[in-house]
């Protein structure tokens, strides 16, 4: 976030480790190839952070994550959103440029 910042960035979001899917098999072989001395450690978390799986399916959950784990992401998140500026700024939509699709064909 930090060289984000210093090279202009003014906005950062994150999602939180999701495993649906064949992701969940492709990245378990992986991880476990990679980095056997801790894999299950890892696992774990992901499975802790997503009520016991490693993919949660619902809505407004799914990409932050629950529990100790997710919680402690997101403090690290608002804490260095903070620290290096990002997302200070409040975007307005315009939405005066909008027209109806379908609108065009009222000319003729």
């Amino acid at each position: 976030m930090k060289a984000a910042a210093e090279n202009g960035a003014t906005f950062s979001a994150y999602t939180f480790i999701r495993l649906n899917g064949a992701i969940k098999l492709i990245f378990h072989d992986w991880l476990y190839k990679t980095f056997p001395d801790r894999a299950d450690k890892v696992w774990h978390l992901i499975e802790a952070s997503h009520n016991g799986k490693v993919n949660d399916s619902r809505w407004g959950v799914r990409m932050r994550g629950e529990g100790n784990i997710a919680e402690l992401v997101a403090q690290q998140y608002a804490h260095y959103t903070k620290k290096y500026g990002l997302n200070a700024e409040r975007w307005e939509l315009d939405c005066s440029q909008f027209r109806r699709p379908g609108g065009q064909m009222k000319l003729f």
